[in-house]
């Protein structure tokens, strides 16, 4: 067992090193104290929530006045166009809006909620569709919008006291499992197409599984389902959990591909599923058992956190690919996600080390 002081030293560096990072790969900045991340979209909306988790668990005043600070710069900057990556930093603009009572924050948020319920594109079915800043991805649903746009609606629904918006978030974890899930592993495609109706090259994508393994948990903790929701969703938790703990490789750690030992390992997705689990495991979704799973991704996570706080063996952002190699030739640089999925699997695994 890693002591909960050594693990609260790596989380002190992992942090150190998230505020550094001005840009994907770009982590040339002295440690000013602030936050210096230039974009507001869903690679620092990732981190921002590691980071306002930390200083919600730590109750760290300062902590809480870097990240109002940093939205306050953005919004005199103004926002970009709304989309579903750059929803994700709309996530912790709500946690903070209610945390803080700030009611000209809270109009913000309903208005963008409000879009996104009335105007953003959507699938048939009515799934969200993978809307972002670089393309309309028509007819695509992707794991990662339960995590980038989904859980913000939540949040923005008991804001704003809106349950059809909370309803929708729920159906939306529906939508995206139906047509995501692989039945026969329990695991999930990194992407879903209705044009030509198909899941790409069928990749069983590590960060991409991670998403959903850490999304199902946190729909929990801000806005529990009931019901025959809760049961399958709990359900479908349990299957993708029970497959990636066979899949872990000696080390500790889960490969790009998870089905394939020849492809690279991923430390983001690592550490996101790692945290998923504790997380599972502490709103009730699994039972003590699967902590086996996250205790031996620790070691592997710390052993990649450098001198400067950079976690290593990150995995840059990743598209759509069309077939498997696409995924293997990923390359790694230092990421605010990265940082982010570290840091909240070091917070959890500090939490359950006590």
């Amino acid at each position: 067992m890693i002591p909960a002081a050594d693990i609260t030293s790596a989380i002190s560096q992992i942090s150190r090193g998230f505020r550094r990072l001005k840009g994907i790969g770009d982590a040339a900045n002295a440690d000013t104290g602030e936050i210096v991340f230039d974009e507001w979209d869903w690679e620092v909306g990732v981190g921002l929530y590691g980071y306002f988790r930390d200083a919600e668990e730590r109750d760290d005043q300062a902590a809480f006045g870097r990240l109002i600070r940093w939205y306050e710069n953005q919004l005199a900057r103004g926002l970009p166009r709304r989309q579903v990556n750059s929803t994700s930093p709309m996530l912790v603009f709500s946690l903070l809006a209610e945390k803080f009572e700030r009611e000209d924050w809270k109009v913000i948020v309903r208005d963008w909620a409000q879009w996104i319920f009335d105007e953003m594109p959507r699938t048939e079915e009515g799934g969200y569709q993978h809307l972002v800043k670089e393309r309309d991805n028509e007819g695509q649903l992707w794991d990662d919008t339960l995590f980038m746009a989904v859980l913000f609606m939540t949040t923005a629904g008991r804001l704003c006291e809106r349950p059809d918006w909370i309803e929708d978030a729920h159906y939306q974890f529906l939508c995206h499992i139906r047509f995501l899930g692989d039945p026969a592993s329990g695991l999930f495609f990194h992407g879903w197409t209705f044009l030509g109706r198909h899941n790409y090259a069928r990749a069983l994508w590590a960060r991409g599984n991670a998403w959903i393994t850490i999304a199902i948990p946190e729909l929990f903790r801000l806005a529990p389902p009931e019901g025959a929701i809760a049961r399958y969703l709990k359900e479908v938790y349990r299957t993708q959990v029970a497959t990636l703990q066979a899949l872990q490789n000696d080390e500790g750690m889960f490969h790009t591909l998870l089905d394939d030992t020849s492809s690279p390992v991923e430390a983001s997705a690592t550490a996101g599923i790692g945290y998923g689990i504790l997380a599972g495991i502490r709103e009730g979704l699994i039972d003590e058992s699967f902590r086996v799973t996250a205790e031996r991704s620790l070691n592997a996570i710390l052993s990649r956190i450098d001198e400067t706080g950079l976690l290593m063996d990150v995995s840059d952002g990743t598209p759509m690919g069309e077939d498997l190699d696409f995924y293997r030739r990923i390359k790694n640089l230092p990421t605010p996600y990265g940082q982010a999925l570290g840091g909240l699997f070091l917070m959890e695994s500090r939490r359950h080390a006590r």
